[in-house]
């Protein structure tokens, strides 16, 4: 028999967290006809000797809602192995919307997840009203991947309540109205709900976006349509509150049978954090609830660097600079900025400025680590290697370190906070429970501040390969079937007969990523961070080569992934 692909002589790790073994892959009509022995001939073969053959990778927390608007390849985690992602987290979706509720919600997604407002509102078309109509308009983008989507809680209580979503309780009509339009949208194809509980999380004018203190009654009103359709409940929460309770309204989601829960958790930087992570998480499973965690696996929170954003008294929000002279820096174009810092009057006036300002406001300096100057970014610093302690050594001010090492790389190198999962050890405790999934890329958001899309790569080749926390048949399990379950897809993250031929080819050894780079391909220039990756030979989504070598091969064979299909 003449297969249409045939995948040659790999190391089959099929996703089920089963041993590994060699052998080929067939593929036919974009699924996946037969795996092991040897097939019969392909039409398009791939060497794969020597290469591991994996399901491609689920991201199971992107906002790419309104990226796939102008960039339908979804990069970069296109680039790193990922087939499908979900869309849709934290509450913030752009459906359902009004037509006069367009600018609330493009400016909502901004001030959340640091999306451009005027790239939102000119890079998609907006030409629908319900979640469903909006899942039809991303269909007609043809995704050279596969996304799937949730409906958020501020979106839909703003269709429901208008301006008194932001801060009035909801009426017992109003609750019944919200759950019926959750069901819809899950019937139309949404494969969940989203909410968020994170104060933090604010509109534009610094108001809590819509849901974030809504009574628990009307999100287990929600919870029961989405339970009692098998669908997923995605929460962002607010633990450090306990009069929130937010614990208990987890496990009050989890009790509807059917439904999954699923909630984004960090650990901080103490060498108990790891410890305490599992021991909540083992009070929320206690009656075998269906929940699971999705943490990001390494320290992040923020990156920045002559590039990109300078440093700051509030190096998140950009507050304010040290002085007049980092302010005129601040304004100026990177090519304007690396002359500026090269004039030895210039960075005088700089390192001056930086160490008459206030030390004490400078919380974010202990937790600040460089990526070093080489192809790899370097995430693995120690702590003793911060930035102050490298200044120490070098006998300078933290403020002639940066900008030497920004001149020695030609003002490419980029610093990184840790402002979440600082402490390794303890981070490795806390991946390593069985219902974590590691993960958090938060893809398409914050594109101007943090870079983790690259993370699935990040897990092989560290957690993986380096450390060993799993073994490669348990880390592919965890970025495949384990997050395909939690999302309720049926037919991908599994090699085998009928499955869809959503497909990895790389090199175990050699898979890594690139060093970040801030570039302005978003609509209007607007800058976003992107990271290559080495390692993927071929990456096939629906049964078509997508990307060979980290680079597109034009075919555009994704598909949105709905509830009911």
């Amino acid at each position: 028999m003449t297969h249409d692909i045939v995948i040659r002589g790999g190391t089959i790790v099929d996703g089920t967290g089963a041993a590994a073994f060699v052998g080929d892959v067939a593929i036919d009509d974009g699924r996946i006809t037969s795996v092991g022995g040897m097939a019969g001939a392909g039409r398009e073969e791939i060497d794969a000797a020597g290469l591991v053959v994996s399901p491609g990778f689920i991201d199971i927390h992107t906002h790419l809602d309104a990226q796939i608007g102008w960039d339908p390849l979804l990069t970069p985690v296109s680039w790193h192995g990922v087939t499908t992602v979900l869309m849709g987290n934290c509450g913030v979706t752009f459906a359902p919307c009004r037509l006069a509720d367009r600018e609330t919600l493009a400016g909502m997604m901004e001030t959340v997840e640091d999306i451009p407002r005027q790239a939102i509102l000119s890079g998609l078309s907006w030409d629908w009203e319900g979640y469903g109509g909006y899942l039809d308009a991303i269909e007609r983008l043809n995704p050279a991947i596969n996304v799937a989507g949730l409906v958020g809680h501020s979106a839909v209580r703003f269709y429901v309540m208008g301006e008194r979503a932001v801060e009035e309780a909801a009426t017992e009509d109003e609750k019944k109205q919200m759950a019926a339009i959750v069901a819809q949208s899950i019937d139309d194809g949404a494969v969940g709900f989203s909410t968020n509980r994170f104060p933090g999380h604010v509109l534009p004018d610094g108001r809590s976006i819509p849901g974030t203190f809504a009574e628990h009654d009307e999100v287990l009103q929600i919870a029961r349509e989405v339970g009692s359709r098998g669908a997923l409940m995605q929460n962002v929460m607010d633990f450090q509150r306990p009069e929130m309770g937010n614990h208990e309204l987890l496990r009050q989601e989890a009790v509807e049978k059917g439904g999954r829960i699923l909630f984004s958790y960090t650990i901080g930087g103490s060498d108990a954090a790891g410890q305490r992570a599992t021991a909540f998480m083992e009070s929320l499973i206690d009656d075998d609830r269906d929940i699971t965690a999705v943490s990001v696996p390494r320290g992040t929170g923020f990156v920045f660097g002559l590039q990109s954003r300078l440093p700051a008294y509030n190096i998140w929000g950009q507050k304010k600079f040290f002085g007049p002279t980092w302010e005129s820096l601040a304004a100026m174009k990177f090519a304007e900025r690396l002359a500026a810092v090269r004039d030895g009057e210039v960075r005088e006036k700089l390192v001056d400025e930086a160490k008459a300002a206030n030390q004490a406001k400078l919380y974010w300096l202990e937790a600040t680590y460089w990526l070093g100057a080489g192809e790899r970014p370097n995430y693995l610093a120690p702590s003793e290697d911060n930035l102050p302690a490298l200044a120490e050594r070098a006998g300078e001010h933290w403020s002639e370190t940066f900008l030497r090492l920004a001149l020695e790389t030609d003002g490419r190198c980029l610093f990184t906070w840790r402002m979440f999962s600082r402490n390794l050890p303890a981070l490795q405790d806390w991946l390593g429970h069985e219902r974590v999934i590691p993960g958090l890329s938060d893809a398409g958001a914050h594109v101007s501040q943090v870079m983790d899309s690259g993370v699935s790569s990040f897990i092989l080749s560290y957690w993986v390969k380096q450390k060993g926390l799993y073994s490669l048949e348990e880390g592919v399990r965890r970025l495949t079937s384990a997050p395909a379950r939690v999302i309720g897809i049926k037919d991908r993250g599994v090699l085998a007969p009928g499955m869809r031929a959503d497909v990895n080819v790389f090199d175990a050894d050699d898979v890594g990523e690139q060093y970040p780079e801030l570039v302005h391909d978003f609509p209007g220039g607007a800058p976003r961070y992107i990271q290559r990756s080495t390692g993927y030979h071929a990456t096939l989504v629906n049964g078509q080569v997508a990307f060979r070598d980290g680079v597109h091969s034009g075919a555009r064979a994704g598909q949105v992934l709905r509830h009911h299909a």
